[in-house]
């Protein structure tokens, strides 16, 4: 698991360092920049310290990618789940990171049909997946977990419900996610190629995390010159996107 190091002031490099997260992160984004490595941060709790990462990502040092577990958008839902409960603070917060750091990527993750979730509810949520415009989600059926004090609350929702919830959920995300991936068409990307084969190039931006996110597919190189590898980094011009991925040449 670990230990809890209550904000100890450490030395790194021959210099104090406290044990926060910005401080932790604006040194691991030092340290990353001198191999030319990519730091991405995943599930960090929308806590206000990150509002003080925002302008490292804007810097460079750690890619702009935040990973905010959100769950909900409705405050009744999100009070049953003892989570913080403020959607609209929620939206000022996200469009102040984008002012701050124009290029940021924001992944979140969704519970539909929550215990007692109404449709009043879970429309509340869906206008705000309309209006926040995350750029990757996931969205989960609500699934008892053992031992988990959601189980006792009133008004369990039927599989079929939650499922065809969490199915319209992810309908309103993916036309999200192509409108924003659409914008992207033109524009030249730093990418880092995961595998080479006879149709060319598979590779991420700093908007893709492995496994979760989506691809840039890369033509075949044109030139000696344009040539790639696997772990290379390349410049590609995007020429095309869907709902999840993109498209592009060697610029």
């Amino acid at each position: 698991y670990g230990v809890d190091v209550k904000y100890r002031t450490g030395f790194w490099n021959g210099r104090p360092l406290k044990t926060r997260m910005t401080e932790l992160v604006a040194a691991l984004g030092e340290l990353a920049s001198q191999y030319g490595a990519w730091v991405r941060l995943h599930y960090v709790y929308p806590y206000p310290h990150v509002d003080e990462i925002i302008p490292l990502m804007n810097q460079g040092n750690v890619l702009p990618y935040l990973d905010v577990p959100l769950q909900h958008a409705h405050p009744d839902v999100l009070k049953r789940m003892k989570r913080p409960a403020n959607a609209e603070k929620t939206l000022d917060r996200i469009r102040a990171w984008r002012e701050v750091c124009p290029d940021l990527t924001i992944r979140s993750t969704f519970i539909a049909g929550f215990p007692g979730e109404t449709e009043e509810e879970f429309q509340t949520l869906l206008d705000f997946i309309a209006e926040a415009e995350l750029d990757r989600v996931g969205c989960f059926a609500y699934s008892p977990v053992e031992g988990a004090t959601a189980n006792d609350l009133p008004g369990a929702l039927p599989d079929e419900v939650r499922e065809e919830r969490r199915a319209r959920f992810m309908e309103v995300a993916e036309e999200v996610s192509a409108r924003r991936l659409q914008r992207k068409v033109g524009q030249t990307l730093r990418v880092l190629v995961d595998e080479v084969n006879q149709e060319g190039g598979i590779g991420r931006s700093s908007a893709d995390a492995p496994e979760i996110d989506g691809l840039v597919y890369i033509d075949p190189a044109a030139k000696a010159s344009q040539r790639y590898k696997t772990g290379d980094f390349v410049n590609v011009k995007i020429t095309g996107a869907d709902g999840h991925d993109l498209w592009g040449e060697v610029a």
